[in-house]
């Protein structure tokens, strides 16, 4: 346990969780330290292809007519990194999490309604689904999706609210992999064609 810091009362169980934690801690120290200027024109970069990933999303959900099209553009923008892997990663973590709360939800509502301890056994489940498959930043968002079928009101069964999230959430996710592929692709582009200019000289 020496050279472990403990961060009471979350992660006193589990030394691994703690190391975990201490990089996150490095990590956010290192972007405090980064200057202001270079935070600034980051942020705006960010916010450029979220904002680009999340109308990608919207418009074609809308006019397709899917009353809930927002839910494209939410996961569009909380998918969207600066770094292609680590968007790639989110998306899997984001579609993952809405198709396993989705099928937990499912589940619960088919077998007892929408009955309050079904509700949180059903949260409990998906996220420890989430974890068992080593996607547990998954899990948040598999807790969200349960609790969008089963305690937000709505017209639609709770099987088509399922489907429509999953097709929601998957289509905001392609969206933002196909952004942020599309913008890394443009500086790469360029300086390839600046150095074929230069060598041809």
């Amino acid at each position: 346990m020496t050279g472990i810091r403990l961060h009471a009362p979350a992660d006193h169980y589990s030394p691994v969780q703690n190391e975990v934690t201490d990089l996150n801690v490095r990590l956010n120290a290192l972007r405090r330290a980064t200057p202001l200027f270079r935070r600034t024109v980051a942020g705006g970069h960010h916010g450029i292809l979220s904002a680009c990933a999340a109308l990608l999303a919207y418009l074609p959900a809308e006019a397709l007519g899917l009353r809930q099209s927002f839910w494209s553009a939410l996961a569009a923008i909380a998918v969207v990194q600066t770094e292609f892997r680590a968007t790639e990663s989110t998306a899997r973590d984001q579609f993952l999490g809405a198709a396993i709360g989705g099928l937990a939800g499912v589940g619960a509502s088919f077998a007892h309604g929408q009955d309050l301890l079904i509700y949180s056994s059903a949260v409990v489940l998906a996220m420890a689904v989430c974890w068992a498959f080593n996607v547990a930043t998954a899990s948040r968002l598999a807790g969200t999706t349960v609790t969008i079928l089963l305690l937000v009101p709505h017209v639609d069964t709770p099987e088509r609210m399922f489907l429509s999230r999953v097709f929601e959430v998957g289509w905001g996710v392609c969206s933002a992999i196909g952004t942020v592929w599309f913008a890394a692709r443009f500086p790469a582009a360029r300086l390839l064609r600046s150095r074929s200019r230069r060598t041809s000289r």
